[in-house]
Parts: structure tokens; sequence; C-alpha cells
């Protein structure tokens, strides 16, 4: 199937009132599973490729870029490309022409001032360029290297990075005034919030605050996202989908289930050289784990 925008995924999923999954790619395992899930699932979802995640193919967006889109033509499942939480602006405008339809440009790290002029900026060359894009105000916080929380916005919120946070620390979570005034000052497309989840959680014990995000939904006209949502249990994801998130971005989930279906074979089968003897369960747990988080976010 040809692929289809984020764009359309999300305004369609909005517009019925149910979620869209997005999922990270590391390896082609990962877009071979994701197209999979949603196969099982009969749900469209997104494929993501984070800056992360170029890094580790040493700064080569292309054949990764090319080996996901492939997947996504040979799915018979609708299937986007979307470039996740870049940061540089080189990356950025390396994404026009790879097949990516949208992008989250990820300047949540800087002060209020600052995010809003990197994020206008971003937002003026995607959309020049037909690209839908999404931004981050409050910080999930959570990736290697990086404290949990940080700099929400203006009003002092900047001495929140310089303590160790978590994602219910105060001045981490995504106030609606400002997010009014963010959107509104950048142009994006869609507003990834702080409302109680973090990223690279292995276990789903994150609370969220459901109250905030229908706030957040009711203030801002543009659709949610959710980061860090493979440590969110299924009905606090149920509940948020009903709040106002709609898409909904899962990372470590999918980490997690390939790691233990591999170091499971591996025990059981210490002998092995092969890695299409342990990649192939550890693909088949990821697209388990993909068609279980569409069927608890989609319609």
């Amino acid at each position: 199937m040809p692929l289809t925008t984020t764009g359309e995924l999300v305004a369609a999923a909005r517009a019925g009132g149910h979620g869209v999954a997005a999922f990270n790619v590391i390896t082609l395992e990962h877009a071979e599973a994701i197209a999979a899930g949603a196969e099982a699932a009969g749900a469209p979802a997104v494929l993501q490729i984070s800056e992360n995640a170029v890094r580790f193919h040493r700064g080569r967006l292309a054949p990764l870029a090319a080996a996901t889109a492939a997947v996504a033509h040979a799915s018979s499942a609708p299937l986007s490309l979307h470039l996740d939480h870049v940061v540089s602006a080189d990356l950025l405008h390396s994404a026009h022409g790879l097949g990516f339809s949208s992008v989250m440009f990820d300047a949540s790290k800087l002060s209020y001032a600052d995010n809003v002029k990197a994020t206008a900026e971003a937002v003026r060359w995607a959309h020049e360029h037909a690209m839908w894009i999404e931004a981050e105000l409050g910080r999930v916080g959570g990736k290697e290297g990086e404290k949990v929380g940080g700099d929400a916005g203006p009003g002092g919120r900047e001495k929140a990075a310089e303590a160790p946070l978590d994602a219910h620390a105060p001045g981490v979570r995504t106030d609606p005034a400002e997010a009014v005034a963010y959107v509104t000052d950048t142009g994006v497309d869609a507003l990834a919030v702080a409302v109680g989840s973090s990223h690279a959680m292995t276990e789903r014990t994150a609370a969220l605050d459901q109250e905030l995000i229908g706030r957040l939904r009711a203030a801002v006209a543009v659709p949610l996202v959710l980061h860090g949502s493979s440590g969110v249990p299924d009905a606090e994801l149920r509940q948020a989908v009903a709040a106002g998130m709609v898409k909904i971005n899962v990372g470590t989930a999918l980490n997690t289930a390939f790691t233990g279906a591999v170091r499971g074979y591996l025990d059981a089968h210490p002998d092995v050289v092969d890695p299409r003897k342990y990649l192939a369960p550890g693909r088949d747990a990821m697209a388990a784990t993909v068609r279980r988080f569409l069927e608890v976010v989609g319609g």
C-alpha cells in the first residue's frame, strides 16, 4: 500500500474519537514487526525514526528511511513515516524527499522563548515542504543521559532543569494557557504534552493527569500527543485517549519485548549462532506488542 500521511491518520483518529499509535523503528525487524502488528489489528500506524536511531546508524538517515518505507509499501495496513525527536536542523532538512510526511521537532530542553523561536523556524520550513509538524511543551524526560523534567514554560521554570526531577515534579507538566500561546506563536500541527508519563519506562506504572489532559484538549486547537506511552497501563491509556490524547508514541515496549524474546531463545539454545534463529522470535514478540497497543488505543 502506498505510504499515507501522519496528518491524515491523526485527523481520522481525532474525528473518530480514538487514538493512533506511533512506534519507534531502530532495525528492519522493528519496521517489519510494526507492519505485521498493524495488519493483525486491522489498524493504521505510524512508523517513527528518531534522531537517536539515526545516530545509532552512524548518522545516516537515508538507508533506514528507505528500508522502513519499503516495508510500509509492502504492507496492507495504512502506514506513515515520521521523523521523531529531531533537535538538529540539518537532520530535519534531510528528511525531505525520503518518504517522511511528518516530523517532531524537539526544542523542549531550551528556555521557553528559545523553544518558541526554534520551533517556529522549523514549522516554517516544514510547511514549505508540505510536512506536518509536532513539537513538545513541558518536559516528558526519561531519555538516556537526561533528567526527567525541565523547563515547561516561562516564569522561572528554567530553574526546574537544575534539579533531579520526575514526571510528577512541580514545573514539569504542560500548562494549558502556555500551550495556547505556544501553539499560536509556533504554528505547530500537533502538541506533545507532559502529563505524567516518561520515556524509557520498562514497567507500566505511570499515572497520568487525566484532568489536565481534558483541560489541554479544551484549550488547544491542535491534536495532543502522548510520549512515553510504554510505561502507561492499558486502562490509563484508554482513559487518556477518551480525555483527548490522539497520537500515542510507543518505543521502549517494543525493545522490552524484543530483548526478552531474544534473551529467552539464547538461554534455551546457547549454541545457536545464526541470528535469524533468535531475531525471528524477537520480531514476533514486537508484532504482538504492536497489535496490543493498537487494540487498546484504536477505535
